[in-house]
C-alpha cells in the first residue's frame, strides 16, 4: 500500500463526487459474481451497474466515503432499529419503475432483493455495508481496510453494530480479519453465486 495512502486519506464524499464514486465502483464490480450474475450482458453492465448503485447514493441515511487517492469507495447506510434498507433504496432512486429500468435483469434483481431481505437483521440499529469496492489495479494492497476501518470507527463510536453481505471468498477473508462473523448459512442464489451475509458488533477486533 501507498505510504500516503492512509486513514487520513478517507473523505466523506460530497454531491461533487457522485461520478467518482460511481466509476470506482463499476471498475471495482466489472468482474465480480454477483454483479455478473445480476447484469450477465458485458456490453450494458457498466450503464445497468450506474442505475443499481445511484439510488444507494441518494439514500437519506447514506454515507459515502472515498479515497484520497481516486482508487475505492464505499457507501453505509445507518439504519434505524426495525428498519429495513431495501424499501427506502428503492423510493430514494431516480431511475423510476424497475422494469423500465433494468429490462431483463428487473427479474434477478428481485429474486436478489428477496433472498436478502430476509436474512437482513431488523431488531436494532446498525451501520449497513451496502457496497465497497477498489478498482482492480489497487485490489490486495490494504486499501479496503483502509475505508473499512473508517467505517467501522464511526459504528463503534456508536456503539452499533455492523452488516453486510460478502460477494466473494476473498472478501469475505478480509471481513473476518476486521472482526466480522458469519451471521447464518450462506445465501445461494438461484443458478447463481453465493453470498454470505455477516454481522460485526461494535468494538470487536481480531
Amino acid at each position: 500500500m501507498n505510504s500516503r495512502t492512509t486513514y487520513e486519506s478517507v473523505r466523506v464524499a460530497a454531491g461533487t463526487d457522485r461520478d467518482e464514486t460511481l466509476a470506482v465502483l463499476r471498475s471495482a464490480f466489472a468482474a465480480d459474481p454477483f454483479v455478473g450474475w445480476l447484469f450477465p450482458d458485458p456490453a450494458t453492465r457498466d450503464d445497468l451497474q450506474t442505475r443499481f448503485y445511484l439510488p444507494l447514493l441518494s439514500h437519506p441515511r447514506a454515507e459515502t466515503t472515498l479515497l484520497g487517492t481516486g482508487e475505492a469507495a464505499a457507501i453505509w447506510l445507518s439504519l434505524a432499529p426495525g428498519q429495513s434498507p431495501f424499501g427506502d433504496i428503492e423510493d430514494a432512486g431516480d431511475t423510476g419503475d424497475t422494469e423500465a429500468a433494468f429490462g431483463d435483469n428487473a427479474a434477478r434483481l428481485a429474486i436478489a432483493g428477496e433472498h436478502l431481505a430476509e436474512r437482513h437483521p431488523t431488531g436494532s440499529a446498525h451501520h449497513y455495508l451496502a457496497v465497497m469496492g477498489v478498482v482492480p489495479g489497487a485490489q490486495g494492497t490494504g486499501l479496503g481496510s483502509v475505508l473499512l476501518r473508517h467505517g467501522l470507527a464511526r459504528a463503534d463510536a456508536e456503539g452499533v453494530g455492523s452488516y453486510l453481505e460478502a460477494s466473494t471468498a476473498g472478501s469475505r477473508q478480509l471481513y473476518l480479519r476486521h472482526g466480522f462473523a458469519d451471521l447464518g448459512e450462506p445465501v445461494h442464489l438461484p443458478d447463481g453465486p453465493t453470498l454470505w451475509p455477516m454481522w460485526r458488533e461494535p468494538g470487536t477486533t481480531r
